[in-house]
């Protein structure tokens, strides 16, 4: 009898849980040359509003939180006031972790996935939110990956220790979705070890879980220089 055939057919018929996104979006952006990324103009729209449209559109995401520095909550709640999911905008702190964990609290009591989004990957589609969502509801963790293209080096002082195998290596990017309760868990460690985590599978990681990959999107770049943005124009425009 083929066990992993039913055991896929039973991962496919589990409901689907609740699931509210946290927006990251209370970064410094001191690598864009004095632009402000968040609300950078992308095809005539702050790129922020990008980024939420899609999870709006995503039927798997039931709400949003959307967290950003004190100075743009007016400007960003105002803009987002068309989009009945988003529940809050609400100040960061002064980590990525940190923010995260904010932005945790503010979602609602119902919240049993919680998937987590850089504001500044405005190219991001409802389809590969739908996708990572579905992965977390069966594995309880899943994060988007792409393969690496360039050989990479270890180098530590400016020297070449080490290459590792490219074929092993993945890109990873947002949303990364978790079990609700597990995430809090694992950032609440992280925060009491000290542990400096780079995202939030790394922290989910520290606890011993597995985190299920599921296929990225190589348009769904992350902003961080004004080269970044004007490939993300590109790319919009080829869309279009």
């Amino acid at each position: 009898m083929d066990i992993s055939k039913y055991t896929k057919l039973a991962r496919k018929a589990l409901k689907l849980r609740y699931c509210g996104a946290v927006i990251v979006a209370a970064g410094s952006a001191s690598r864009m040359g004095g632009i402000d990324k968040v609300m950078a103009p992308l095809k005539g729209e702050p790129m922020i509003v990008h980024t939420v449209r899609a999870f709006q559109e995503c039927d798997a995401i039931k709400e949003i939180v959307i967290v950003t520095r004190a100075d743009l909550i007016r400007p960003i709640a105002s803009l987002c006031r068309e989009y009945d999911k988003v529940k809050a905008v609400v100040v960061g702190g002064n980590s990525r972790q940190e923010s995260v964990s904010l932005g945790l609290n503010s979602l609602s009591e119902q919240v049993e996935l919680a998937a987590i989004q850089d504001g500044a990957r405005p190219l991001v589609s409802w389809q590969l939110i739908d996708r990572v969502v579905r992965a977390a509801n069966s594995y309880a963790a899943a994060v988007p990956v792409i393969p690496v293209k360039d050989t990479i080096k270890v180098a530590p002082m400016g020297v070449v220790d080490s290459t590792p195998d490219r074929s092993t290596l993945r890109a990873v990017q947002t949303p990364q979705v978790f079990d609700f309760d597990l995430l809090r868990g694992a950032l609440k460690k992280a925060a009491e070890e000290g542990a400096e985590v780079t995202d939030d599978c790394s922290a989910v990681e520290l606890l011993g879980v597995k985190v299920k990959t599921v296929e990225g999107d190589e348009r769904n770049l992350k902003v961080t220089t004004p080269f970044d943005l004007k490939v993300a124009e590109m790319l919009m425009e080829e869309n279009r």
